[in-house]
């Protein structure tokens, strides 16, 4: 089933992504907990690429097992950096001959240790914008496409009005959904979405999630997406630094009243950035009675 047609189901739509693992033992770990988050009923999971484009024989392969075995919707990850548009182009064509619909067109992470910024591949693309509207002149019945969305600004932006006027141009241009990066401050997430609202953007902007694991492995993700802990989570924090199971529970805890809080503001349901594990997403998923609100006209 397209993205546009998830979305356009009565309820709030839950999803999940999954990174590819580096080795096979990863991967059985990784099903293992498929199997587990698929006893939820998500409407669709996604699977990433590694920086500079580096895991796409392992994401494509994740992907098709995802989809012919495990049985379930899938949006597959499908980046810029590093690549010539024929290598795209084989990956779009793989994902058409696998029965996957969906994808979400991103620039991508540089390859590791380059920094925020990165050069186009000189026969490649320059903006996800660029392969949005590849992917949907290729195969213009096929592709459902969702793009990134930037409460805090994409840290490449030159302001935060020129990442709103992106984002905009990346759904005229036709994306079905936006999908946020994380955020752990509610209050930019509805600034975003109330500023879009008013630029005329009408399609869901589906805040993406991330229960975190411990406060170490929140402060790397912060960092490295260039996203700010406010003061009261820092001092979360600073109280489980030295104690991951508390963190992890934090995680569950701090994460369920942002979602509580979404819910209020009328979200159309949550992308949870899984890290591969089931534990944090199953319970949140159970403290808002997910089900439920999934099933709702």
């Amino acid at each position: 089933m397209k993205l546009r047609d998830i979305y356009a189901q009565p309820g709030k739509t839950f999803s999940v992504e999954f990174f590819p693992p580096k080795d096979e033992t990863g991967v059985d770990r990784l099903f293992t907990e498929v199997e587990e988050l698929k006893k939820l009923g998500p409407a669709f999971c996604s699977v990433t690429y590694g920086a500079g484009g580096s895991t796409q024989t392992t994401t494509l392969d994740i992907v098709k097992r995802l989809r012919h075995e495990a049985r379930l919707e899938v949006m597959c990850h499908v980046t810029v950096v590093n690549q010539p548009k024929s290598q795209v182009h084989g990956v779009l064509e793989f994902l058409i001959d696998n029965d996957v619909e969906n994808i979400i067109a991103l620039a991508g992470d540089p390859p590791t240790g380059g920094g925020i910024d990165w050069t186009a591949h000189p026969e490649g693309y320059h903006h996800s914008r660029e392969l949005l509207e590849d992917a949907l002149a290729l195969a213009p019945d096929w592709f459902s496409v969702a793009v990134a969305g930037f409460p805090e600004v994409h840290p490449r932006a030159i302001s935060r009005e020129s990442d709103l006027r992106y984002a905009k141009a990346k759904v005229d241009a036709g994306a079905d959904v936006i999908v946020t990066q994380l955020f752990f401050d509610n209050e930019d997430y509805y600034r975003y979405a109330d500023d879009l609202r008013a630029m005329g953007v009408d399609v869901p902007i589906v805040p993406g999630m991330m229960p975190i694991l411990s406060a170490g492995q929140c402060r790397r993700f912060a960092n490295r997406c260039a996203s700010k802990i406010p003061p009261r989570m820092d001092e979360l924090l600073t109280s489980v630094e030295d104690d991951d199971a508390a963190g992890l529970q934090l995680g569950i805890e701090y994460t369920t009243e942002q979602c509580q809080g979404l819910l209020e503001y009328g979200v159309p349901g949550f992308h949870f950035y899984s890290l591969n594990r089931s534990r944090s997403v199953t319970a949140i998923y159970e403290n808002l009675n997910l089900r439920t609100l999934a099933a709702a006209a």
